[in-house]
């Protein structure tokens, strides 16, 4: 679908309400935008996911530079996680190259791998509680090396899902690493995935520009919507009922997710 202009109003719009979502939520920024691309503007999802992954990255280079300064960043997590994306992102980048990126076969791999990653990120949204209870006292328990391995895993399965993708840096990052490290706070948590993923998108994102998958018009537009959506939705999240928000989040993702894996 071609749109001509600087600034495309369907996508600003698009922006704009997924936008809004992430500021009342903190998650739904690729879970949201890239299947909205593939089903509703008809993007091929090679660029889907491509023009996903650098708007992501750019809205994470400064979420990473406010924790920076607030000195939440525990970069040992940050350094394990990356040990295992970075390869595993580059690896799916090659494969990735091999099949085509804008063959058929790429197309039903992305999609296919979209929609997994979707259901996992609607399951983390609606159990996180659950998982963590069960699962943070296991990990507590074990020696730090070990959790250092599960950690670099973990960073492997990101860098693989989000580089097909782009889902599941949020959402899914955030649940395992508080199984994983109960002990420490939430905030620097989050402020280890989000610092985490802006190499990563930026890795992938880079891949799939070189090899001609990525729409800067289009991207440009989303963040024109986006960056204000995000401001203004900010500003009332603390009045919004949270659970609800979620609840509904997951359900839309669990949808979405069946449509693209299944069809």
């Amino acid at each position: 679908m071609a749109w001509s202009g600087i600034l495309e109003w369907p996508f600003v719009v698009s922006g704009f309400a997924v936008g809004g979502m992430v500021g009342l939520t903190g998650v739904g920024g690729g879970a949201l935008m890239t299947p909205l691309l593939v089903l509703v503007f008809g993007i091929h999802p090679a660029t889907a996911v491509g023009t996903d992954l650098f708007y992501a990255g750019l809205t994470k280079i400064a979420g990473s530079t406010v924790h920076g300064a607030n000195k939440a960043i525990e970069w040992k997590v940050v350094l394990r996680l990356a040990s295992g994306s970075a390869p595993a992102a580059l690896l799916t980048l090659l494969t990735l190259s091999h099949l085509g990126f804008k063959s058929g076969h790429a197309g039903s791999a992305i999609s296919l791998a979209l929609g997994i990653a979707l259901l996992l990120t609607s399951v983390s949204l609606v159990f996180r509680p659950w998982l963590v209870e069960r699962m943070a006292p296991r990990f507590d328990a074990m020696p730090d090396r070990a959790v250092g391995a599960f950690t670099v895993a973990l960073g492997a399965l990101l860098g693989v899902l989000v580089t097909i993708s782009s889902v599941g840096a949020g959402a899914i990052g955030v649940t395992v690493l508080l199984m994983l490290y109960p002990r420490m706070p939430t905030l620097r948590i989050i402020a280890s995935d989000i610092v985490h993923a802006v190499p990563l998108t930026l890795i992938a994102g880079a891949g799939h520009w070189a090899m001609g998958s990525v729409d800067w018009s289009m991207l440009l537009s989303l963040l024109a919507g986006s960056v204000p959506g995000v401001m203004i939705a900010s500003h009332f999240a603390a009045r919004a009922p949270d659970k609800l928000l979620r609840g509904l989040l997951a359900g839309v993702l669990v949808l979405v997710g069946a449509k693209l894996a299944f069809q």
